[in-house]
């Protein structure tokens, strides 16, 4: 494996491209471009990436694999009105717990020219997730922990919470409950994003994105440890 040194204007304008030239013929013709100046440095990132991670998430996953830390180009168009064969962003996860990479909290970057957008937390909750952390929210010791967790990562400029699911709160629990917002959500995560900065094309972008996540830590955290009780 490589040293990272930065992704390349060439690897940006790639994604910015296949927006335009979503096809088979256009991809076949700048595959090379993808194998060499997309892929191979995302790999680079991976491992310097979850090198740096482990420092505030000793246990996380950086696995620098295809359905592993790197996301498959390709869409999954079988049930999609949408039959576009290739995705426009580049996704890269690291994952924290004992559990499948998509049911653990995780670290994400996620590159869509002109921006790049940072997160952390777990986008969708498989059902027995969903339950504890709606159980977890009402509990006192651990819904005040998220509380305090949410308001320190929000309390960062442009950080914010993903959207919520719900209208109301689910059935069982107290509309008046003083967390009861959290209950709106059915994943939990928060994001933050950016013009892609000049970081991007060195070496300097594992310590800015470091900066943003270990400012998310407090929740990743609060998603690890609510997981690993289940």
């Amino acid at each position: 494996m490589m040293e990272f040194t930065g992704f390349s204007k060439e690897c940006v304008k790639f994604w910015s491209d296949i927006v335009a030239n979503n096809d088979k013929v256009w991809f076949e013709k700048n595959r090379q471009v993808y194998e060499e100046l997309v892929q191979q440095p995302s790999r680079n990132f991976v491992t310097a990436m979850g090198q740096k991670l482990r420092q505030i998430s000793p246990g996380v996953n950086a696995d620098p694999r295809v359905n592993k830390s790197l996301f498959k180009i390709h869409r999954d168009t079988r049930f999609s009105p949408d039959k576009t064969p290739f995705k426009t962003h580049m996704g890269i996860l690291f994952w924290e717990g004992t559990r499948k990479r998509m049911e653990c909290s995780c670290y994400y970057f996620h590159l869509e020219p002109p921006n790049l957008m940072l997160g952390a937390g777990i986008y969708m909750f498989p059902k027995p997730h969903l339950q504890a952390f709606r159980n977890s929210v009402v509990e006192p010791k651990h819904g005040s922990a998220l509380d305090k967790a949410v308001s320190a990562v929000t309390g960062h400029r442009g950080f914010n919470l993903g959207t919520t699911r719900y209208k109301k709160t689910p059935r069982g629990f107290d509309p008046e409950h003083k967390f009861a917002d959290y209950l709106l959500h059915n994943g939990l995560t928060v994001g933050v994003t950016r013009e892609i900065p000049d970081a991007f094309f060195s070496a300097e972008l594992i310590d800015f994105c470091f900066d943003s996540y270990k400012k998310m830590a407090p929740l990743h955290n609060w998603l690890v440890a609510m997981t690993e009780r289940l």
